[in-house]
């Protein structure tokens, strides 16, 4: 059983091309939602804010 399951995990050989195809849609993805979510108004503000109060903050 242990010898069966040794080969099995050490077998692979490294991501198949599908699989690298995924993982860069994936990837594509992840940066168009943050991109759309981080260009919004919400974001601005939010970081803005955040920005302003660093920066107003007495030593």
């Amino acid at each position: 059983m242990l010898k069966k399951l040794r080969v099995l995990t050490e077998s692979d050989g490294g991501m198949s091309t599908a699989e690298y195809a995924m993982g860069t849609l994936a990837a594509v993805a992840l940066a168009a939602v943050l991109y759309i979510v981080l260009s919004g108004d919400v974001a601005k503000d939010g970081l803005t804010s955040i920005i302003e109060q660093a920066f107003s903050a007495e030593p």
